[in-house]
């Protein structure tokens, strides 16, 4: 599917408005809708050339999305939900840009972005409580509000190999790819990366390419997605239930309904009632794989049981012995890294052209001309890809100067990411960051979460607006314990032992920090519905130079 293009709306060197929104993703698009319905003035500004976020940089061969369709989507307008159609349970990478294209256009929501322009810095002036923010087209633009759209996986990662210069050959990012595509056929690939994307990529590649080289440092755990053309019947079904449907996910802990979570534990059922369960759920397919009994992610026990189940599906799958053994984790319990939603990952490497190489065992040292060398053996081929994924949640939001009036967002979050809610930082007063480091995000289905989040501040706006406050920011103590709360949940779980991106482990030098909650969508959503209730508990509002304290929790 090819994009519309649009050229960037004329913006003057200097303006002012309500509300400066970064991002054109999911979550951007929401927001200035919120905020334009609000009768505030805003603008937005993105660094692509159209509307789609991850989706828009997201083309890799056979990239999806792992929720199910029908609620990987807006719930905001009864009559979007009646009109959109989704054809596949897990729909592709265009099917998905093609939705919000057609969002973009059906509310008119273009107009308010500038294209092809890039956030810079965005400084708090105390002295006028307001932000100014400055493009990479010298514009600088003054407003009240700031809030950050600008998405946890949005930032991609390229390893620094030694030599990666000197390839001749083409080289790509599963998370900057080409919009026209990449022809593989009759050449020799090497990919490194075997999480989500490359899982994804890689049976997809395989069948096109003369030959390919998977680099896989660490085995991931996978599950068949089991994907399915939609139904006119199913369909029908979901739009006449859509109010039950939207409310089931407002309240669960993964903010989906269609994924049908156990809370009963295993050692609730017999031994072969276990087993049964177990092959249940993964025929029906997805990642409910990881919801087959109540504590999966809480004892180790039943967890191992998992890993074992799927341990001896690699074997029943895999021809050879040796790449099998490969290709099973074994060093971390089963959902701690993202787990990933596949098809035919395991039997791609049935195929007389696929070569499974292990550079854990063997380390990359360098990159060549024509190709990359391990401490073993040396490799040649004609294209690399990185699938090596994404400096998460923080990355986007680390690119940019955010200076608040003691410092930076950058040098506040040097120890990991500290935030009250996901929502705002202490220090940075008016500055809203959407399914920021603190809140369920990646953990749960992202559009539900994308829409509490919007809604959320959008209403925390209205109340600033109506009761005529300049300024909200977190409490320090109100932080403290938000982020103390954040990592006492997750230290509960097995999620800690897991060396994810969820910790940040996967971009040198970053702290170990444990970043989206673990306690639920329904619960984190009751929470935030408590704050806003008891006169924003836990944030410092202020009229003028008079602060208007109210109690942390």
């Amino acid at each position: 599917m090819k994009t519309k293009m649009h050229k960037p709306q004329t913006t003057s060197i200097e303006k002012k408005v309500d509300a400066v929104v970064v991002g054109a993703g999911f979550s951007g698009l929401y927001m200035i809708y919120k905020l334009r319905k609000m009768g505030l003035s805003v603008i937005g500004f993105e660094a692509g050339d159209d509307v789609g976020g991850t989706w828009y940089w997201n083309r890799y061969p056979g990239a999806r999305c792992d929720a199910d369709s029908v609620e990987y989507s807006y719930s905001f307008s009864e009559d979007l939900q009646q009109e959109w159609n989704w054809t596949e349970r897990f729909a592709t990478q265009p099917e998905i840009l093609k939705y919000i294209n057609h969002v973009a256009d059906r509310f008119d929501l273009r107009k308010e972005f500038q294209f092809n322009t890039r956030v810079t810095s965005t400084h708090f002036n105390e002295d006028r409580n307001q932000w100014k923010t400055v493009t990479d087209k010298s514009q600088r633009i003054t407003s009240k509000y700031c809030i950050m759209a600008t998405g946890c996986l949005s930032t991609w990662s390229i390893p620094k190999f030694k030599g990666l210069e000197n390839f001749k050959g083409e080289t790509y990012h599963t998370g900057n790819w080409p919009h026209d595509g990449v022809d593989f056929s009759g050449k020799k690939v090497g990919i490194i990366g075997t999480g989500s994307s490359g899982i994804q990529s890689i049976p997809v590649i395989a069948k096109e390419a003369k030959e390919l080289l998977v680099f896989q440092r660490t085995p991931n755990f996978t599950v068949p997605a089991k994907n399915a053309q939609l139904t006119e019947a199913y369909k029908k079904e979901v739009k006449e239930t859509y109010a039950e449907i939207r409310d089931k996910a407002r309240k669960s802990a993964a903010g989906g309904s269609t994924v049908n979570f156990s809370p009963t534990p295993m050692n609730e059922y017999l031994e072969d009632e276990r087993t049964s369960k177990m092959q249940d759920v993964w025929d029906l397919g997805g990642a409910q794989f990881l919801g087959v009994f109540g504590d999966v992610l809480t004892s180790q026990e039943t967890n191992d049981v998992l890993v074992q189940f799927v341990h001896e599906k690699i074997k029943q799958t895999v021809i050879d012995p040796e790449t099998a053994k490969l290709l099973t984790p074994k060093d971390y319990p089963l959902g701690t890294k993202r787990i990933c939603v596949d098809t035919d990952y395991w039997e791609t490497f049935n195929r007389d052209n696929v070569t499974l190489i292990d550079v854990k065992a063997a380390p990359i040292e360098e990159v060549t001309s024509t190709g990359l060398k391990t401490n073993s053996e040396s490799y040649d081929f004609d294209i690399l890809v990185f699938a090596t994924g994404f400096d998460a949640m923080t990355g986007a939001l680390s690119k940019i100067d955010i200076q608040g009036p003691n410092g930076s967002l950058k040098e506040k979050w040097t120890a990991g990411p500290r935030m009250y809610l996901g929502l705002m930082a202490t220090g940075f007063p008016n500055l809203f960051t959407i399914t920021g480091p603190g809140s369920p995000s990646v953990l749960s289905n992202m559009m539900t979460s994308i829409e509490q989040h919007v809604e959320w501040i959008a209403d925390c706006i209205t109340h600033m607006e109506e009761d005529n406050f300049e300024k909200i920011e977190p409490q320090q103590q109100a932080e403290d314990a938000w982020v103390h709360h954040v990592n006492d949940v997750a230290h509960q779980t097995l999620y800690v032992k897991g060396n994810s991106w969820y910790l940040g482990a996967n971009i040198p030098g970053k702290p170990r920090v444990f970043m989206p909650y673990v306690g639920g969508v329904g619960n984190y959503r009751i929470k935030c519905d408590e704050v806003a209730a008891n006169g924003y508990e836990g944030f410092e509002l202020s009229r003028n130079m008079s602060l208007t304290k109210n109690k942390a929790v």
